[in-house]
């Protein structure tokens, strides 16, 4: 009966993550609900809500990341303020050749991904997007920037922007085909918390040299 728990529980978790995107972009495609010249913009509502939502699901889910000792006095999760300087809607770039890197797991075995474009970002330089090529299909993009495993920095393996799979997507742009990639929703991996997960890290072609200082920092 704990293994069944433990996966309804679970079940219950990535749920409720994907509810939280949902929102989360439906605030961002809104007017804003700010009055005069000081209202938040949309963004900043949905990021607002985002920064609400998940420091709530870490503190009360049963299957939470945060180890025990890190729930006893916990107030949220460390992230900086919104800077819309850091959203971008990019078209994908087609990979001059295929590529694909495989990530082995504890208990989900050998899970692959496979290249299918490249976002070129502005002031920041190229990101990878992998599709996982097992069950579900989502779309996958880590970043390791220049901040990383530094004191007050990001954490050391990277963090993500999207992973679809799991709910974590920001929509598409504008143009038909581009993606949204705000990186003041970069979060940490499960690993970051309970070194008893085992996550994906950023591969070569998804770290940069820049420094992101905006979204979930690590302490």
């Amino acid at each position: 009966m704990a293994d069944a728990r433990t996966a309804i529980e679970t079940a219950d978790w990535r749920r409720r993550v994907f509810d939280i995107y949902a929102e989360t972009r439906r605030l961002a495609a809104g007017p804003g609900t700010g009055v005069g010249t000081d209202a938040p913009l949309p963004a900043v509502e949905a990021h607002t809500f985002w920064r609400a939502s998940r420091n709530e699901l870490f503190d009360t889910h049963p299957q939470t990341p945060l180890l025990p000792e890190d729930r006893a006095g916990f107030e949220g999760l460390p992230v900086a303020e919104y800077d819309p300087a850091w959203r971008f809607e990019v078209e994908l770039v087609a990979p001059e050749e295929p590529a694909r890197f495989d990530f082995e797991t504890g208990t989900d075995g050998v899970v692959p991904f496979e290249l299918v474009g490249r976002a070129e970002v502005p002031e920041v330089g190229t990101l990878d997007v992998w599709r996982l090529q097992s069950y579900g299909g989502g779309l996958f993009l880590p970043v390791r920037d220049a901040l990383a495993g530094r004191p007050g920095g990001t954490y050391g393996g990277g963090r993500y922007l999207l992973d679809t799979i799991k709910g974590a997507f920001l929509g598409e742009g504008a143009v038909p085909g581009s993606l949204v990639l705000d990186f003041n929703f970069a979060y940490n991996p499960s690993c970051a918390y309970d070194p008893a997960w085992a996550c994906p890290l950023a591969p070569l072609g998804n770290r940069v040299a820049a420094e992101i200082p905006v979204g979930e920092l690590y302490h």
